[in-house]
């Protein structure tokens, strides 16, 4: 248990809004939340998309060296992957799936229709690059859940309270969703040398003493040593508006991250090799299988 007369606490370091990007040959609209610009600053997260498609989608693509975590908030998403996964999953629902060393997949909108996503790129540290390849469906209801005066915390990943999430993790991460009432004070724990983002999906709140609204992000850096605890508090305004919020933290990695496409890795020879085991059909072959006809 932490005593919280050693918590520290958070604020938010930076705030900067989402950026729209507009459709393209995949998409129907997307947008940049967290972009690939510096690393340094969002060790050990990559990248946060958000996308609206129907057709065609993400059709095959290999990854490898991260964690793919992909969040439907509304329509269906298909998914299906070299490991010989397939299904459907619906909003609230989560994938958590590790590349490691090498997956093909393919993510589409159910029967074309329409599918609304958050995908978070989580990097995996050198030692685990090249880790057996794994793909977590963790369903709605399969959710860690706890519970204050106002407040309902989703626990995907991580613990919150005595609630602890189903995803299983290579590097520590706490993956949370918060709902809030208005007028709502809330303190989420978190560990004192990770870096946190909280990005607000509904309504706005104060973060770490600094306003943020929908569409905004705001980070919080490592405040204290490992072993130790922190705090991020969060305050909704009056009126009738609930506030939903994204919160993720992990430690930073502190390593050199070399991108290459669909790659993410330490170096770029190891991104070199990650091309040639992938067109020597290393990573398997491409999955033929037909499209689900029912979810």
């Amino acid at each position: 248990m932490t005593d919280h007369t050693t918590l520290v606490e958070r604020r938010a370091d930076r705030v900067h809004t989402k950026r729209p990007l507009g459709p393209n040959g995949q998409v129907d609209d997307h947008a940049m939340i967290i972009a690939p610009d510096n690393f340094r600053l969002t060790d050990p997260f990559l990248v946060l998309m958000e996308d609206w498609f129907s057709s065609p989608g993400f059709e095959w693509h290999p990854h490898r060296g991260i964690e793919t975590v992909t969040m439907v908030l509304d329509g269906v998403l298909e998914h299906g992957d070299s490991l010989g996964h397939a299904g459907a999953l619906e909003p609230g629902d989560v994938q958590w799936m590790t590349a490691g060393r090498g997956i093909i997949h393919r993510e589409l909108a159910f029967r074309n229709e329409h599918a609304h996503t958050l995908q978070l790129w989580v990097n995996l540290p050198a030692a685990d690059k090249l880790v057996e390849t794994r793909y977590q469906d963790l369903r709605q209801g399969a959710h860690a859940v706890h519970t204050e005066p106002g407040v309902r915390v989703q626990v995907v990943s991580g613990t919150t309270g005595a609630a602890v999430g189903p995803a299983l993790n290579h590097h520590p991460i706490t993956g949370l969703i918060l709902d809030l009432d208005p007028n709502t004070r809330y303190a989420q724990l978190l560990p004192g040398d990770a870096r946190s983002f909280a990005y607000v999906l509904d309504g706005r709140a104060e973060i770490g003493r600094q306003p943020v609204e929908q569409g905004q992000v705001a980070w919080s850096d490592p405040v204290s040593a490992a072993g130790s605890g922190s705090a991020l508090t969060v305050r909704t305004p009056e009126g009738d508006q609930r506030t939903r919020i994204l919160v993720f933290a992990g430690r930073p990695l502190g390593e050199p991250v070399v991108a290459g496409g669909p790659f993410v890795m330490n170096s770029h020879a190891e991104i070199e090799q990650a091309f040639r085991d992938y067109n020597s059909g290393r990573f398997g072959t491409v999955p033929r299988a037909a499209r689900l006809t029912t979810r």
